[in-house]
């Protein structure tokens, strides 16, 4: 992996992303940028349905069990610089990902929430040998990359990087950054142990990217004991030849997380609790 991201190789990437995202939307849908019923249509695939085939057993907040957990509020996916931004791009817009979460560290800090922070960091040491195509690409793309665990060399502003506007929240003294995850979930990093000790088993689940980092943070949470909400507009998902990551995403949340919100909900029901 590259010890520096090559900022000319990002923006062609994102570039060149946006570019095929546009021609394959445009082109399959043969419209304008005009909305049109299909678009709607589409739009609607995101919908909760109106009659859902599970029971649902909704989640009430404890304030003394409780913890707001962000995954990945980073540059590489929430940056228009971004390595990922030009498949992301279309859902944190429709869904206004960045502001929704930047709202859910806002009211958690109001209401004196607990929040962690879940990131994805790469050293020049982490150099595997085998590894899934989302791994390949993270790697091979400088996607998360740092000079090393012991130096900020480089980090400021970098793909790594915290969004900034998020960064009065995070850097406040009292925000819990785990150390940083390396595939997808939290199994290879310490979130889990941080909030044991801290007698949290309830977790307000966002951040990125839907179907990847925080469907695996939804699952192994789920697995280790603890109630997960997922807030379904403070993320998004890419949308890529493989097919659509924020519908997938949104599918496994209904079956597998305690309850799924808004960020609308998710602040009253902060603020209430």
């Amino acid at each position: 992996m590259s010890e520096k991201i090559n900022e000319n190789r990002r923006q062609a990437l994102t570039k060149g992303t946006n570019i095929a995202m546009a021609a394959t939307v445009l082109g399959a849908m043969g419209v304008t940028s005009t909305a049109t019923a299909m678009e709607q249509k589409a739009n609607d695939k995101y919908a909760e349905p109106k009659e859902y085939g599970l029971k649902r057993f909704p989640m009430t907040i404890d304030k003394q069990r409780v913890a707001l957990v962000v995954v990945d509020p980073q540059n590489d996916f929430l940056s228009p610089n971004g390595i990922m931004w030009g498949v992301l791009k279309e859902t944190i817009q429709k869904n206004n990902t960045i502001e929704n979460i930047e709202m859910l560290f806002k009211t958690a800090k109001e209401v004196n929430m607990p929040v962690f922070v879940s990131p994805h960091h790469y050293y020049p040491t982490d150099d595997f040998h085998f590894g899934s195509p989302g791994e390949h690409f993270m790697h091979d793309s400088g996607m998360f990359a740092r000079k090393g665990p012991y130096t900020m060399e480089g980090f400021e502003g970098s793909g790594a990087d915290f969004v900034e506007r998020y960064k009065p929240y995070i850097f406040d003294g009292k925000t819990v950054i785990a150390s940083p995850h390396k595939v997808f979930g939290p199994e290879t990093n310490d979130l889990v142990f941080q909030l044991r000790k801290r007698k949290i088993d309830q977790v307000i689940l966002a951040g990125m990217a839907a179907n990847l980092c925080i469907d695996s943070h939804m699952r192994e949470l789920v697995e280790q004991g603890f109630e997960v909400t997922v807030i379904k507009d403070a993320t998004a998902g890419p949308t890529i030849p493989e097919g659509d990551g924020y519908l997938a995403a949104l599918v496994n949340y209904r079956i597998i997380a305690n309850d799924l919100w808004t960020t609308k909900e998710a602040v009253e029901k902060m603020k209430k609790a």
